[in-house]
């Protein structure tokens, strides 16, 4: 016979907020005469075994509002299905044994089906120290409708999937002897009728099994009747306070008490009136960062007539924004601006399904994000338990906070409307005191979207202090039109390789989604073969994860050229079919290289906090001063100044204004930056002057020419001299200096110096590192030793090698010829227009090279534009895609591609690939 889980925890409220299990009594009362037996789950985590009736989640479920004395209803409940909830079975055992709080889908739960109503029914005793007070019964979460009755007596019901709530059950007990509980849930799943997220019951591709009825702790808590119910706390940075509204119920004649510790000591006391916004000194804070997760603790008492009630929490101090910073408008951070590079965790378990089966799993999750290099976590349409957050919090990971979605439906019922923006108050405001929250995201591609704007207000209508992303993915999809009155641009780009959409004045601009790079792992698939990703599957650790690096490092580019301030890869781990995690869905293979990923995500910080820049690239310098921001360095007459740039500009212009970056001539650590059109001549300073003189090799030369890339004196970049310590890069009046805050020429004045010192460093405004002669004929010839008689060549509409020779027929000889055109989707790129059939032009799709006719749209000028560097034979050159990216024209098996060195295909091998992706451009075969 099985027996419930009453685990009777007492524990002191600052423990409890630091995560501790409860201690104590453990009378485990029988649950009637159910069994339960876990199900056999598609794949086991390292934590399913750890999962029995008397550990079902026995943590203190919610850390921001803790009390000593509670006693947790996880364990074996009585469980059926039933036609509806209208006869509750009152005094009548039911003939299954569920375990709460797993979904009854989940294998942990014993029951592994769906049901669209059901009732759980367990029996328990009360501790004799809870004699004269009241009892409170807290859900963290049930899905959808719960009715529930105590001892027979209907004692409460609430709609909502995803937000906690509580009913005082006080009137309805027995003391000192048995008490029942019924629930009872109705869960139809319905996404037209309230949010579900991604839960279907027939769950394929992106939607997953449904979670249905009791999923987070149920427990019970002794209180007085005047007690509280919520800690709405706010930092207040600057100054220096936290300010804490202390939500109460039964209040007459009370008042709060906030104080505010670390170590056990008081830093801070304030008292004042229930439902006030009390300030809480904190001097001298200690700022919560990703870097610094630092957490105060709280102690909040009623104090007066009644009796009181005590509470533990915790909270941290940060502030939030956004400003321009480095000429683009950025999120900010304790006035920072800090990228927030991050993954779209979906919250999703094979055993446990919306329920992690322990809380070291839960906490797994975050940690491993964290060990990879990121330091934000995007919780995709799902509210996780309190918990969750409360180690977002503690291990230091920014959370974008999603509103579950409505079904993913261009338009959705009036009723829908009332349920999702009920829940969705409720929702703000049980999370708005999580230190880790810094985006509030009500829709994700436009799924079940309306009315935004207005959902925007309501939004900040009950929090103000963050930004709102009113639909994360708003360029994909079934997004509706923009409103007026969000704070971010969202765009989805998997692949990347069209870029996003820079912040405007009141928007910072994001990547909401990108990557979904898959690879399936046998034996830890959720339905073996039938893996799929976003994009193209890997067949190993190693293409995966070049895959990744690569991607990841466009991010970095990003952050500057287009004012990029975060990205959300997909994702953290598999979840059912999608094999797009770095880890398998049952968390026991990392599918890609730790140390790798984590390289790749601190180089795009360190793109973003200046402290370095892109190597071995073309590079702009673009100012970030104010109403200066088109213009960028560019040489004239041998002389560094600033003029305006733009992508429209003449060839010499934006040539002049791009240069290549290399490892510094006086210091490797450091760069130096050769000029793009005239090679071997280098930005240096001389007589203070900024100037593109020619490398004499001398040591003085070298140490002119050299600058460290420092974190930006006012965002973006700064580029300190090597060998003037404390010197940086600065424009003054259209002259670019090297000059010295406070010294004594006109440049160094100390109006304007930090903007003036910042730079953005782009993508340079001319891509190709290599130049082709515009408008003539060339042939490109094969430099793989061995296969050099073969030369490019269109033949039924596919590009290929072929040997080519004086001997051979005209058709050949045309085919093999091509005439160099200026980029159709990039002028500083090129196009190759067919030599014997005009209009036609060599481009990529599905990967393969080919001729076809420019049909006049973006598609095909992206697939038709290559940039030109040096290859890896003396003389040659690679042609590198614009619109897939990091591929280059590649010959394999006399077939040519665009091809990823190491990626996913057969003709990505790495074998060989510098030889045969390089060309040498040669005589035309047919002038």
């Amino acid at each position: 016979m099985a027996t419930t889980s009453l685990v009777l925890g007492v524990t002191d409220a600052g423990a409890q907020a630091k995560g501790d299990k409860g201690k104590g009594k453990d009378p485990r009362p029988p649950a009637g005469s159910v069994t339960w037996a876990p199900k056999t789950p598609p794949l086991s985590t390292p934590w399913t075994g750890q999962v029995s009736p008397t550990n079902a989640l026995p943590d203190y479920p919610r850390p921001q509002l803790t009390r000593a004395d509670w006693q947790n209803l996880n364990g074996v409940w009585e469980f059926s299905g039933a036609a509806n909830l209208t006869n509750p079975p009152i005094g009548r055992p039911l003939g299954e044994g569920v375990l709460v709080p797993y979904p009854i889908e989940s294998a942990l739960s014993g029951v592994q089906r769906h049901e669209d109503n059901m009732f759980y029914r367990r029996t328990f005793t009360l501790p004799s120290g809870w004699n004269g007070k009241n009892v409170v019964l807290n859900f963290g979460a049930v899905t959808w409708e719960t009715r529930v009755w105590v001892n027979g007596k209907d004692v409460g019901a609430h709609t909502g999937g995803f937000d906690a709530f509580s009913f005082d059950i006080t009137s309805a007990l027995k003391r000192n002897a048995t008490n029942e509980i019924v629930v009872g849930v109705k869960s139809t799943v319905d996404g037209q009728l309230y949010p579900v997220g991604k839960q279907r019951k027939n769950p394929d591709g992106i939607f997953y099994t449904a979670a249905s009825g009791i999923w987070q702790t149920v427990w019970l808590e002794p209180v007085a009747p005047a007690h509280i119910t919520r800690l709405d706390t706010t930092p207040d940075v600057p100054g220096g306070a936290l300010q804490v509204a202390v939500q109460a119920t039964g209040v007459t004649g009370q008042q709060a008490k906030v104080e505010v510790l670390t170590g056990g000591r008081i830093v801070g006391t304030a008292t004042g009136a229930v439902g006030a916004r009390l300030r809480v000194p904190v001097p001298n804070a200690r700022l919560w960062s990703p870097d610094d997760p630092f957490l105060y603790d709280l102690r909040v008492t009623l104090t007066g007539s009644g009796g009181g009630d005590q509470v533990g929490g915790y909270a941290g101090m940060r502030s939030l924004g956004k400003a321009v910073v480095g000429g683009a408008l950025r999120p900010l951070l304790n006035g920072k601006f800090v990228f927030q590079i991050g993954t779209l965790d979906q919250g999703y378990w094979p055993d446990g399904i919306y329920t992690a089966p322990t809380d070291a799993a839960l906490r797994f999750d975050l940690e491993q994000q964290k060990r990879l290099g990121f330091n934000m976590v995007r919780k995709h349409i799902k509210v996780e338990p309190a918990r969750w957050y409360y180690w977002a919090d503690k291990l230091g990971l920014m959370v974008w906070q999603d509103m579950p979605a409505l079904d993913a439906v261009d338009e959705t019922p009036a009723a829908s409307h009332a349920n999702f923006e009920s829940e969705l108050r409720r929702i703000v405001d049980q999370l708005k005191g999580i230190t880790s929250i810094v985006q509030w995201v009500p829709f994700n591609e436009g799924w079940g979207e309306y009315d935004n704007g207005r959902i925007v207000d309501l939004v900040r209508s009950i929090d103000s202090t963050r930004l709102i992303n009113h639909d994360s993915g708003s360029n994909c999809c079934l997004s509706d039109p923009e409103p007026a009155n969000g704070d971010v641009v969202d765009d989805h780009a998997y692949q990347i390789s069209t870029g996003t959409r820079p912040p405007t004045a009141t928007r910072v601009a994001v990547l909401g989604e990108f990557g979904g790079l898959g690879r399936r792992v046998e034996g830890h698939e959720w339905q073996p073969g039938r893996g799929f990703a976003y994009g193209e599957l890997f067949p190993d650790e190693t293409t995966l994860t070049n895959r990744y690096v690569d991607i990841t490092g466009q991010v970095g580019r990003y952050v500057q050229t287009r004012g990029l301030s975060a990205s959300v890869f997909t994702e953290p781990y598999d979840v059912e079919n999608e094999v797009n995690g770095f880890y398998t869905y049952d968390r026991k293979v990392l599918k890609m290289s730790e140390s790798r990923v984590r390289a790749a995500n601190l180089g795009v910080l360190a793109l973003a906090n200046g402290t370095d820049v892109p190597r071995g690239e073309p590079v702009s310098l673009r100012v970030t001063t104010p109403g200066y921001t088109d213009r960028s360095v560019r040489h004239q007459d041998g002389l560094a100044r600033t003029d305006v740039v733009t992508d429209a500009g003449s060839d010499v212009l934006k040539q002049d204004a791009t240069f290549l970056t290399r490892p510094g001539l006086a210091d490797a650590a450091c760069v130096s930056f050769e000029s793009r059109n005239f090679p071997g001549r280098f930005l240096r300073h001389r007589d203070a002057r900024v100037r593109n003189e020619a490398n004499d090799g001398s040591a003085l030369f070298a140490g002119d020419a050299t600058f460290c890339p420092r974190a930006g004196l006012s965002g973006g970049t700064s580029l300190e001299s090597k060998n003037k310590p404390g010197s940086f890069i600065r424009h003054y009046a259209e002259g670019v200096y090297v000059a010295t805050p406070g010294g004594p020429n006109p440049w160094d004045t100390a109006t304007g110096f930090a903007a003036d010192a910042s730079w953005a460093v782009a993508t340079g405004y001319w891509r190709s590192t290599a130049d082709l002669p515009l408008g003539q004929a060339k042939s490109f010839q094969v430099t793989t030793p061995g296969f050099t008689d073969r030369f490019l060549r269109h033949r039924e509409g596919l590009a290929r090698t072929d040997v080519v020779t004086a001997g051979s027929d005209a058709l050949l000889k045309g085919d093999a010829t091509f005439v160099v055109r200026r980029g159709l989707a990039d002028s500083s790129c090129y196009s190759f227009e067919a030599r014997n059939l005009p209009g036609q032009f060599l481009r990529h799709a599905d990967y393969r090279l080919r001729l076809a006719g420019n049909d006049g749209g973006d598609l095909f000028a992206r697939d038709a534009t290559f940039c030109a560097s040096p290859g890896q034979a003396a003389g040659s050159v690679r042609l590198t895609s614009v619109n897939e990216l990091f591929a280059s024209w590649r010959h394999y098996a006399e077939e040519v591609w665009v091809a990823q060195n190491g990626g996913a295909h057969r003709y990505d091998t790495a074998t060989s690939w510098g030889d045969d992706s390089s060309w040498a451009v040669v005589n035309p075969w047919t002038p």
